[in-house]
């Protein structure tokens, strides 16, 4: 194992993608058909948090324990971004910025061109929601009406070197987002109940793109010198390594947990789609 990657970045995501995974509202999928076209989607915008979707991807039987753990070694499929070689991922992620156009994207094929029902996720950062891609992505998801798209923004105040602009300001966000034509929620982004709520409120929006703004912390459940402090980004936690995994593992409270994932409902390939959906050749 590599004591490598971005663990503050991913610790302050955990608890959005455990929901997402492992949670009846998060996304369905086949986990023995990855790539399955009535599948939901998730697209990891801000890429360098991947050790949290990898390790839901483990949990979820989509990788194993030894591609997990072989996290930016040489010849792994499982780099420091995601990229489409790993099963259920559909696009690299890494240049920050995009994945809401690709997810906003695949929303718009799902809606319009297949006509099915299943949903997008994208996870973006607050400091990628600087740059202008994302506002026009926004801009094509609102005027398509692409109620099958849920971006999460995670607000955990810091950048690679900075606090970002913003910080825990999530009004600014709401606003934002709210002014492009979002359906748009506040939520505790550690708080399990308020994530569910926030997907139940997205799946009950019938003309609107959701934005669930995020309030994180970077380092969330680490220890104190870590959680919410700057100058952790993109590195290993070091000579703390040890310390801070027996610290998170004191804070479980269910051992021997089951990691049940949830699948679509039907499988039935609509006549007028079965000649879209042809699997991409990434050799």
């Amino acid at each position: 194992m590599t004591k490598t990657g971005h663990p503050t970045s991913s610790s302050s995501i955990a608890d959005i993608i455990s929901v997402l995974f492992f949670h009846e509202q998060g996304l369905k999928f086949h986990v023995n058909n990855p790539k399955h076209f009535l599948n939901d989607r998730i697209v990891l915008s801000k890429g360098h948090a991947c050790p949290a979707l990898y390790s839901a991807f483990f949990r979820s039987g989509l990788i194993t324990e030894h591609d997990l753990m072989s996290l930016r070694l040489k010849g792994s499929i499982i780099e420091g971004h995601p990229v489409p070689k790993i099963p259920f991922v559909d696009v690299a992620t890494g240049s920050l910025g995009q994945g809401l156009s690709v997810a906003a994207g695949m929303a718009y094929s799902s809606k319009y061109y297949d006509k099915i029902n299943n949903h997008i996720y994208c996870i973006t950062g607050d400091g990628e929601v600087a740059e202008g891609s994302i506002w026009e992505a926004a801009a094509f998801a609102s005027h398509y009406k692409l109620n099958n798209l849920t971006v999460f923004v995670d607000v955990n105040a810091l950048g690679q070197s900075q606090a970002t602009m913003y910080g825990h300001n999530l009004g600014v966000y709401h606003d934002r987002f709210q002014s492009f034509g979002f359906n748009t929620i506040v939520i505790d982004g550690h708080s399990i109940k308020e994530i569910v709520e926030a997907l139940v409120a997205a799946k009950k929006e019938t003309v609107k793109p959701t934005a669930i703004i995020c309030k994180t912390f970077k380092g969330k459940n680490f220890l104190e010198k870590c959680e919410g402090k700057l100058n952790w980004h993109g590195k290993d936690l070091g000579t703390d390594f040890d310390e801070t995994i027996n610290f998170l593992k004191a804070k479980i409270r269910h051992q021997n947990i089951e990691y049940k994932t949830f699948a679509p409902v039907g499988d039935d390939i609509p006549f007028e789609v079965a000649h879209v959906s042809v699997k991409p050749n990434y050799k």
